[in-house]
């Protein structure tokens, strides 16, 4: 339908009016707000997503798309009578303890979010039993962690190395990233998922779902 595409092209340059108006014009066409969610809203993230990891698209351009995303989900919340759009999954995550460095998780978050999951962000100096703790208390389907440090890698290990202890490896996606991350690094620790930068994270994210069959 054009005015979903119409959606999608909003969300992605950042329209934040248009984009109310286009929501309200999809509904008065007689489609769903769960239809707008899937084929409008989730598509145009996936597309930011790419272009980021293209070098396409900068960190001004992901804001901008995730300020419109969020815009867009509150319009659906009102005619979803206050409920919140449904979550494809549900995500914790943090950088490690010892490390202070937030902004390239804080685009994950963005990225993740606006792909559809429930994020629960614990910030940046994350313990080992913050990580566990919330995991289990949230249900949560992925543990995300981020390292910007070489010093602070180690905590990523920890984590994982906990999980197994604990007999609920197999519970959650492991997810790592950050600067001085690599995909060998993540494969000699156990992680599930290893992304060299924010753009893939939410695509990646989705994939590892639907092959644990939770999409």
């Amino acid at each position: 339908m054009a005015v979903l595409e119409e959606i999608i092209t909003a969300i992605e340059q950042g329209r934040r009016r248009q984009l109310k108006m286009l929501i309200e014009e999809a509904v008065e066409e007689g489609i769903s707000p769960e239809q707008i969610l899937n084929e409008g809203f989730l598509p145009a993230m996936d597309n930011v997503s790419r272009k980021y990891h293209n070098e396409q698209f900068f960190v001004p351009e992901v804001i901008l798309a995730s300020q419109a995303m969020n815009v867009g989900t509150a319009i659906l919340e009102e005619y979803l009578g206050g409920q919140q759009p449904p979550s494809i999954g549900r995500v914790v995550i943090g950088t490690v303890k010892g490390d202070l460095h937030n902004i390239g998780k804080n685009i994950v978050v963005m990225m993740l979010r606006g792909a559809g999951f429930e994020v629960i962000d614990l910030g940046y100096d994350v313990s080992v039993d913050a990580f566990l703790d919330t995991a289990q208390a949230c249900e949560a389907d992925i543990i995300c962690m981020s390292a910007m440090l070489t010093t602070t890698m180690a905590e990523m290990k920890k984590v994982i190395g906990r999980l197994v202890n604990r007999r609920l490896r197999d519970r959650y996606i492991v997810m790592v990233g950050g600067a001085p991350v690599t995909a060998a690094y993540a494969m000699a620790i156990g992680a599930d998922i290893y992304t060299e930068d924010a753009g893939s994270a939410a695509l990646m994210a989705k994939e590892a779902m639907r092959k644990k069959g939770k999409l």
